[in-house]
């Protein structure tokens, strides 16, 4: 049976698919290979004509392996789309013990605004609805604003929340 490396599976899934769909299979693949990104670039500069090639470059530029699903990657390039800087993946926080307390899907450090995307497992018993609930109170406790995200939230809506908690901080939002 024929296959490929992971860095030749991420450029061929780079150069054929749209933009958002091949960074969230290469976030897949980048979390559960440990793909080096510089190896897919060494691959990319060897195939320079190759059809596809540019849409790939874009696309490889924005792979994050700290997504944790497909919906985290579509939040984390639709704000990156509307203007904000790139925001860091799978960011942990601790409590004045130094304990891992929670772990923000994406956000910004530096002004302690973070976003997560509220995924369907977080409402199927009531033990997870409630384990969400004391999560976002542990968060904010750590004075975080905790922007909560489902399937439900127009782009819009979301954008404008965003930049809300970024305008909170006292920080320009970006013109969204």
């Amino acid at each position: 049976m024929k296959v490929t490396t992971p860095a030749r599976t991420a450029l061929d899934l780079a150069c054929r698919y749209p933009v958002g769909r091949a960074v969230a299979a290469i976030d897949a693949l980048a979390r559960a290979t440990h793909l080096k990104m510089a190896d897919v670039e060494l691959l990319a500069e060897r195939y320079p004509g190759r059809r596809g090639i540019r849409r790939a470059r874009i696309a490889l530029d924005l792979v994050d392996p700290g997504a944790e699903s497909p919906r985290e990657t579509w939040l984390r390039l639709l704000l990156i789309r509307a203007g904000f800087p790139r925001p860091q993946t799978q960011i942990p926080l601790y409590d004045e013990y130094g304990q891992l307390v929670a772990v923000i899907d994406l956000g910004w450090e530096d002004i302690k605004v973070g976003v997560d995307y509220e995924g369907e497992h977080h409402r199927t018993t009531r033990r997870e609805f409630n384990k969400g609930i004391r999560r976002h109170e542990t968060v904010t406790g750590l004075d975080w604003i905790d922007v909560r995200v489902t399937v439900e939230d127009c782009e819009a809506g979301i954008i404008g929340r965003v930049a809300a908690a970024w305008q909170r901080r006292g920080v320009p939002a970006p013109n969204v």
